[in-house]
């Protein structure tokens, strides 16, 4: 899969009327990707898609560029740009997903700062060098996505939404009896019973990956699921230093490991990157007790207020399961679309011919999928576009 993958356009639309927010000017100098891996671990807007160790490993045809942004001599945010071809050398583009991150998202001009690095990567890709910038920012810890009305502020137009955008974000900041009470009826009784179930829970380390991908692989096999994840970016990710290494967790029956997950914890906002059971898990209700105590262990071991869950690829079952951890307490927001600019007509016409064949692509790919019996099927239809990106 290329790095286009589920970021293609739609006939773009008028950006909305909204309040503008002054962008500062700020130094941009591009590094390497050691050096950028150690500086973005304290941001706080740091995610997994913006390492370079990962996007080396998950983009191999494709050349990152880690740019960090300065004021004053100091850094305030930063973006791993992935720079692709279009066949035939008619065009570059240049991709960057959940970026640019904020070092600091709860300063008083977090958003003129955001502004400011948007401003400095249209100057650079856009009209310096001629590409055709794409960016595709998270989902809003917010009433409201600020990043993606900041881009359409900039003169981004919006491309195709995801199919399934809704993410499932978990309030870290509870105590023990609060947070039981955040969850759902139905999830709290399930693990209620799994407590009872004799399960144990234990924090592992990098050395035991090998464990992991041993119950992954026999849990796909079994499910029939289609895996399209960066799971062979694993690796990499276990190789890195603190607090950029993935955490990893197990819920053992009896002695046997039934459950096991890989958390993503550096940032303000930690997330669930891999899951894993085996057939003894579901009667045991484990995935319950398994998230519950990873809550708990992020809660106590970590500076983030989030625990992102990901989403369902419209799987309903996935969707009752999060809907009842997030509870009352956290929340269910939508990804953005992604937002595209380029400054010269051609080369936005170029790239966005190159995402709509992408998106084709991949539709004749799912519809594929569905045709094989023994394979895993959504059961949800794509989700309607909100009003807010509309």
């Amino acid at each position: 899969m290329s790095a286009t993958a589920g970021m293609s356009l739609t006939t773009p639309h008028a950006a909305p009327v909204m309040e503008r927010t002054t962008a500062p000017a700020l130094v941009s100098r591009k590094v390497d990707g050691q050096e950028w891996d150690a500086v973005i671990s304290g941001f706080d807007g740091v995610c997994q898609e913006q390492l370079h160790a990962f996007a080396a490993v998950r983009w191999p045809g494709v050349a990152p560029e880690p740019r960090l942004f300065e004021r004053g001599g100091r850094v305030v945010g930063g973006a791993l740009v992935l720079v692709q071809s279009l066949p035939l050398g008619l065009a570059n583009i240049a991709i960057i997903k959940w970026g640019p991150m904020l070092a600091d998202a709860q300063a008083p001009d977090a958003m003129a700062v955001y502004a400011g690095m948007v401003e400095a990567l249209k100057a650079e890709y856009a009209d310096q060098r001629g590409m055709m910038l794409s960016i595709l920012p998270h989902a809003a810890l917010g009433v409201r996505n600020d990043e993606y009305r900041t881009l359409r502020q900039a003169g981004f137009k919006r491309g195709a939404p995801l199919r399934f955008y809704d993410r499932y974000i978990v309030n870290l900041r509870l105590p023990d009896e609060a947070l039981r009470k955040s969850f759902d009826q139905a999830w709290r009784r399930q693990l209620n019973k799994a407590e009872k179930s004799g399960l144990g829970f234990e924090h592992a380390g990098a050395e035991r990956i090998g464990a992991f991908k041993a119950l992954y692989a026999a849990m796909t096999d079994r499910k029939q699921f289609p895996d399209y994840s960066a799971f062979d970016t694993l690796d990499a990710l276990m190789a890195l230093e603190e607090p950029l290494r993935p955490e990893l967790f197990f819920v053992r029956h009896e002695g046997e490991i039934v459950a096991g997950a890989l958390i993503f914890k550096a940032g303000e906002r930690t997330v669930y990157l891999y899951g894993a059971t085996n057939d003894r898990a579901l009667p045991l209700r484990a995935g319950y007790f398994l998230h519950f105590h990873i809550i708990r262990w992020l809660r106590d071991h970590t500076r983030a207020n989030w625990y992102d869950l990901g989403g369902t690829d419209g799987y309903q079952g996935l969707h009752q399961f999060k809907k009842g951890m997030v509870g009352t307490e956290g929340m269910i927001r939508p990804v953005p679309p992604v937002a595209n600019y380029a400054s010269r007509p051609l080369v936005y016409l170029l790239g966005a011919g190159a995402f709509a064949a992408r998106e084709s692509f991949n539709e004749l790919r799912r519809r594929i999928e569905m045709l094989r019996p023994a394979k895993a099927r959504p059961e949800g239809t794509p989700q309607p576009l909100p009003e807010e990106f509309r």
